[in-house]
C-alpha cells in the first residue's frame, strides 16, 4: 500500500530531522506548518518525499484534519513533531496486511531524558495509522482522537515520544493543555488531583521511577487542579 505521513509542525526544528529520517519509507510526508520562525520549514525542505503546507492555527482537531486531507494517499500515519517511527514499526507497517481500517499504535514516551513504562504511560495507544475513507478527527481544539465505525487493532510495535525535555516544559505544556481544556468544576477541582496522584504515582507504580515518577504523579494531579478550577 501507499502511505502517507501527516506531521502538524510549529518552531519544531529540535527533533524534526531524525522525525522526518524515520519517515523515509513513506511515498509522501504532508508537513502543516503554522507559522514557524526557526529552522522547521527550511530543515523540511531537504527531504525530496516532504510537501509544506502552511496554515493558521485552527485548533489540535481542525488542523490534524485539514492536513489529512491533503494527503493523496488513503492510508495515513499521523505523526507528532516529537515522535520518531522505529525500525521495528516501519517494517510492520509496510508489510502489513491491512484487514482493518485503523491501527492503533504505542508510544514510548521520553521524560527528563528516559523512557518511563510506568506510571500509566505505556503503552499509551493512539489510532495514527487509518484508511481516511473511513475515519476522520474530531474537532476537539485539544485532546483531538480520530473517530472511525470500522474495526480497528494493535500494531505491535511502539514509536518513540520525547515528551519533556525539562519540568518548566512539562509545566507549561499542562498549563496551556489545561486551558484549553478547562472544565470548571469546583468540587472536581477540590478532590481530583488527590486522586490522580494516588492513581499514578501508587497504583501505576511511579514510585518506581524514583524522582521522575513523583513529578510525574505530582504535575499531572496538577493539571486536573487547573482543569477543574479556571
Amino acid at each position: 500500500m501507499k502511505i502517507s505521513i501527516m506531521i502538524l509542525t510549529f518552531n519544531s526544528q529540535k527533533y524534526l530531522l531524525d522525525v522526518l529520517k524515520s519517515c523515509a519509507f513513506a511515498d509522501e510526508v504532508i508537513i502543516v506548518d503554522s507559522g514557524s520562525s526557526d529552522n522547521t520549514v527550511s530543515i523540511a525542505r531537504t527531504f525530496k518525499n516532504t510537501k509544506i503546507v502552511l496554515q493558521e492555527w485552527l485548533g489540535f482537531g481542525k488542523q490534524k484534519q485539514f492536513g489529512v486531507d491533503l494527503c493523496t494517499n488513503d492510508w495515513v500515519f499521523v505523526l507528532d513533531s516529537d515522535e520518531i517511527i522505529t525500525d521495528e514499526l516501519k517494517d510492520e507497517i509496510t508489510a502489513l496486511d491491512a484487514v482493518h481500517k485503523g491501527y492503533f499504535v504505542a508510544r514510548l514516551n521520553y521524560f527528563f531524558g528516559k523512557p518511563i513504562k510506568r506510571c500509566g504511560l505505556y503503552p499509551d495507544r493512539n489510532l495514527r495509522f487509518f484508511n481516511k475513507k473511513f475515519a476522520m478527527f474530531s474537532d476537539d481544539a485539544v485532546h483531538e482522537r480520530v473517530v472511525t465505525r470500522e474495526s480497528t487493532a494493535n500494531l505491535k510495535h511502539h514509536m518513540l515520544h520525547y515528551a519533556y525535555e525539562n519540568i518548566e516544559e512539562f509545566i507549561t505544556k499542562q498549563n496551556k493543555y489545561s486551558s484549553l481544556n478547562h472544565k470548571e468544576n469546583t468540587t472536581k477541582a477540590l478532590f481530583n488531583p488527590f486522586w490522580t496522584f494516588m492513581k499514578i504515582y501508587f497504583f501505576k507504580l511511579g514510585f518506581l521511577d524514583g524522582w521522575r515518577g513523583y513529578v510525574i504523579a505530582k504535575l499531572y494531579s496538577q493539571y486536573t487542579f487547573w482543569k477543574y478550577i479556571k
